[in-house]
Parts: structure tokens; C-alpha cells; sequence
């Protein structure tokens, strides 16, 4: 009975990772296919990856969208990473309920309604302070760290409730300050769970296209946008071609991240030893 349910298991695993992940290789491998058709195999060639580099549309698209979502990522993980400490430090002050409402709005709230409210406040803001002067690059990263801020303080929130207080409690004993102990402490210790919010930040960021169509102005296209306007008018080979390019730069982030936290990991658990030591030691 044991052998057929890890067969099954087995079976199971393989079909799902089959559904996820063959259309991402169907994508990398007509990237290089010769023919402009996808129905039609005419040979391995790099035609399209040279005709990628010549469109300045995506080009621009893909450098505006990179410093969009870099901006946006940093801003949201520095907002993200106070509301989260609030909410576990904190656990009573007043407005603590309504705070933690907004900070976890956007995750349940759909982006459409996200967009048009966002919409709507510029709008109103330009009416009564004359600013943002119309839609454009300050707007968009507004809006994107305004609900990429919210997934970003759930996993510092959930990092911070993990956190052992007995290491910052040791070293105020010592005699450091509380904001000492905050940067030379609590921050090293977390810094795996930034570096992972900052990432998923980051990737929400590069990806949303409903919340920037609404915040956007001339001169401020997106690489989603520019994406979605290419596949609507029909299917173009440089989009394969850039997909693959980008499923390549996020693998090696991907593993390099994985790389930099088990260290930051073992190096954590190293430092907790050597704390526990010089307590016990102290007692």
C-alpha cells in the first residue's frame, strides 16, 4: 500500500511540475527558433535575441521598468520592515487595529480597485496642492510601494515573531543602547528576511500592470505594458526571446539569494551560540 501511494505521490509531483514549467521551457526553446510562426520549427538560430536588442521600445521599457521597480522594492522594504516591527513590538497603542487594516488592505484588496483609488487621490491631490503635476515615474512608484510595502510586512512580521528576545535582552545587559541593539542585533539577524522581502518586492513590482495602467502618463510605458500590447496585436518572437532573458537573470538572482542566506543562516546560528555562551558564562 505504501509503494502505490509514493508511486502516486510521485506521479502526482511530476505532473504538476510538468504544467508549471513546460510552458516556461516551450518559451525558451522557441526563442530560438528561426521562424517568425510558432506552429513552424525552422531551425536553432539566435535571430531573435539580435532583433530584441535593436527594438529601443522594449529596450527603454525594460530599463525604465528595472529602475521602477528597484526604487519601489527599497522604499516598500524599509516601510515594510518598521510596520512589521511595530505590530510585533507594539502589540498595543492606539490605532493598532486600524493600522494593521491598511498595512494588510492591499494583499485581499483586488488591483483594479487599488488602481482607481490611486487614481482618483492623485487626481485630487493635484486639484487642492498642485501636486503630482499629472501622472508619470513618482506616481508609479507611489503606487508600487504602497501595496508592495503590505507583502513585505508580512514577512518581516512573521521574521520578527520568530526572533529570539533573549539576544537582545543579553545585550542591553551589556550596556547597549536600544537603537544599537536594533542595528548591530536585531538587524544582522533579520537581514535573510529583508533581502527575501526586498526580492519579492521587487518581482511584484517588475510584473504589475493593472495598478501602473492606472498611475502612468506618456513617457512612462512599462515592459508589461509594452508586453501586453505586442501579444494582443499577435505573437512576436522577440517576446520569447526576452522572456528567456528574464527567467535566466531571475534563476541566477534566485540561486544566488539562496546562496547569500544559508550563509547569513549559519552564520546567525553561529552568532546565537556564541550569545547564549556569553550569558551563560555572565550567570
Amino acid at each position: 500500500m505504501s509503494n502505490r501511494i509514493s508511486w502516486f505521490v510521485i506521479l502526482w509531483l511530476v505532473l504538476v511540475f510538468a504544467f508549471l514549467y513546460a510552458p516556461i521551457i516551450s518559451v525558451v526553446v522557441y526563442s530560438f527558433n528561426a521562424s517568425k510562426l510558432v506552429t513552424v520549427w525552422a531551425g536553432w538560430s539566435f535571430k531573435w535575441y539580435g532583433e530584441l536588442a535593436k527594438d529601443r521600445q522594449i529596450i527603454e521599457a525594460a530599463v525604465l521598468s528595472l529602475e521602477i521597480a528597484a526604487i519601489s522594492s527599497t522604499l516598500a522594504t524599509i516601510l515594510g520592515t518598521i510596520a512589521g516591527y511595530v505590530l510585533v513590538r507594539f502589540p498595543k497603542f492606539m490605532g493598532r487595529t486600524a493600522f494593521s487594516g491598511m498595512v494588510n488592505a492591499p494583499l485581499v484588496m483586488p488591483e483594479v480597485i487599488t488602481g482607481l483609488s490611486m487614481l482618483l487621490l492623485f487626481i485630487a491631490m493635484q486639484d487642492l496642492i498642485g501636486w503630482p503635476q499629472g501622472r508619470g515615474l513618482t506616481t508609479v512608484i507611489i503606487a508600487h510601494v504602497t501595496f508592495t510595502m503590505s507583502y513585505i510586512a508580512v514577512v518581516m512580521r512573521s521574521r520578527f515573531l520568530t526572533l529570539d528576545l533573549s539576544l537582545e535582552e543579553a545585550a542591553q545587559d551589556l550596556g547597549a543602547k536600544p537603537l544599537k541593539v536594533f542595528f548591530v542585533i536585531t538587524l544582522p539577524i533579520v537581514l535573510p528576511a529583508i533581502v527575501s522581502g526586498w526580492l519579492l518586492g521587487f518581482t511584484i513590482s517588475l510584473d504589475d500592470l493593472v495598478i501602473t495602467a492606472f498611475t502612468n502618463g506618456p513617457g512612462t510605458t512599462t515592459l508589461p505594458q509594452v508586453v501586453f500590447s505586442k501579444v494582443r496585436l499577435g505573437l512576436d518572437p522577440k517576446i520569447n526571446a526576452l522572456a528567456t532573458i528574464i527567467i535566466a537573470v531571475v534563476s541566477v538572482g534566485v540561486i544566488a539569494a539562496t546562496i547569500h542566506m544559508r550563509r547569513a543562516e549559519k552564520q546567525r546560528q553561529r552568532d546565537e551560540q556564541m550569545a547564549i555562551r556569553a550569558i551563560a558564562a555572565k550567570t
